[in-house]
């Protein structure tokens, strides 16, 4: 009896355990602009939790949103999963003061549930085409329709209007405000929102958030079912190696600087052959950089006005112009970094200030670095071989074809294009071996 009250304990503790974990509550952090990186991170975590090789199968995924929009490659992938889910997914916008605009709404409007914290707001949903010439910028100017007069502009607006009622309408949520978040750039607060039927709930914070969603109804698949989230264990999913390095190199700033470090690297290894280094580090920055633009919208034109700049600054050194080809060449750097990236999107700009600083600093490391190169190759040699061209040495003795000639104390074997006796003054031409060739100097 002893012995089976035993196995009766174990088992409880076994059952116990199992049912825990089937009350496990999944958090992604998904946090800044939406790109390749967060779309990886988002799509395969959700793969996890279907997967059967998952050693936990979470009841609840809850993406944890503060972004001020991205990609709409990436936040269509996102939405595509988020919509094929047979776990409920909770879009939570936390913590206070943080936003969902643009892509961020889209996430929000396609979740299972949609959740605030106070003092958070999400809209702004306007989408901008990227690379469309003679297209407004400004969101107000381009859903004008006395201004927007391109059909291109005109047919994104409607399919990202189209795209946003389709979830809206999947989700029972208002209709007419997420159009008007597309066509106007509208953003609303948590509290407006919860009153327009635009979310589901606040929440001061995960806990109240799980509090309010045990029981809370969900449809999955057209089925209807409640929330059991009794003795949760909460699981933070956190981005695995390769989602964070590509977060890194995704990042505009950081592939635009390891480009041109890149680019400067192989021309100082091309200029002054050495070891290797400098063309190896080269090598390594513009592929880490390449990999970097893969995940990002590149215009090419502005990759190839950077290489022109960086051209012109070299050519400035080596082919003096008063100044004018640096100046063409910042200018040229500048202009292409600032349309590298071909997206109107701010979170996928390059900065300013590192735009301006790395136009100052090439233009000083060209001047100041290839200047005192090209000036080393343009000095008199002081050591070597070359340094004999133009001495004057005396013949010192004539053993049949052999004429040998003293010269800075050494004696060297020379030959000339008219006869020498002992005693006569010449002047090294050229060397062949170590054998010199010289010029009988006249006598005065």
């Amino acid at each position: 009896m002893f012995i089976l009250r035993i196995w009766m304990f174990l088992l409880f503790l076994c059952f116990s355990r199992f049912s825990s974990a089937t009350h496990d509550v999944w958090i992604l952090d998904v946090r800044g602009p939406i790109g390749v990186a967060t779309m990886e991170y988002v799509v395969s975590s959700i793969d996890l939790a279907h997967s059967d090789n998952s050693p936990i199968q979470p009841t609840l995924i809850i993406l944890k949103l503060d972004t001020p929009g991205g990609l709409d490659n990436a936040m269509r992938s996102i939405i595509k999963r988020i919509l094929s889910s047979n776990i409920p997914i909770v879009g939570y916008v936390h913590p206070k003061r943080a936003r969902a605009a643009s892509a961020g709404t889209y996430i929000l409007y396609a979740t299972h549930i949609a959740a605030m914290s106070a003092a958070t707001n999400l809209g702004a949903a306007t989408p901008v085409q990227i690379g469309l010439s003679g297209a407004p910028t400004d969101p107000d100017e381009q859903i004008n329709q006395s201004n927007t007069n391109n059909a291109m502009t005109r047919k994104i607006v409607n399919d990202a209007t189209a795209y946003i009622e389709g979830l809206a309408d999947l989700r029972g949520r208002n209709r007419e405000w997420a159009a008007e978040a597309v066509l106007s750039g509208a953003s609303m607060s948590a509290k407006d929102a919860l009153e327009a039927n635009i979310i589901n709930i606040i929440a001061d914070d995960i806990d109240d958030l799980l509090t309010q969603l045990n029981g809370y109804a969900v449809v999955i698949n057209g089925q209807q079912s409640a929330l059991n989230l009794n003795d949760i264990n909460i699981v933070n999913i956190s981005a695995n190696w390769r989602q964070k390095f590509l977060s890194v190199v995704g990042d505009p700033s950081f592939a635009f600087i390891l480009i041109l470090i890149g680019i400067y690297g192989l021309i100082f290894e091309f200029s002054n052959p050495g070891g290797g280094v400098f063309g190896l580090v080269g090598a390594v920055c513009i592929l880490t950089a390449l990999y970097g633009f893969q995940v990002l919208p590149i215009n090419y034109a502005g990759l190839a006005l950077i290489l022109l700049g960086i051209g012109l600054m070299i050519a400035e050194v080596y082919s003096p112009s008063f100044g004018i080809l640096g100046i063409i060449g910042a200018v040229s750097l500048v202009m292409g970094s600032v349309i590298l990236i071909d997206t109107p999107e701010p979170a996928f700009q390059i900065a300013w200030p590192i735009i301006l600083s790395v136009a100052i600093s090439s233009l000083a490391f060209v001047f100041l670095t290839f200047g005192m190169l090209f000036k080393s190759r343009q000095q008199t040699k002081v050591s070597g071989i070359e340094t004999l061209l133009g001495e004057t040495a005396e013949i010192e003795s004539i053993h049949e074809d052999i004429t040998l000639a003293r010269l800075q104390g050494e004696l060297w074997q020379v030959q000339a294009n008219e006869p020498l006796i002992p005693g006569d003054k010449v002047t090294v031409s050229s060397i062949n071996g170590l054998t010199l060739n010289v010029l009988k100097q006249l006598e005065h």
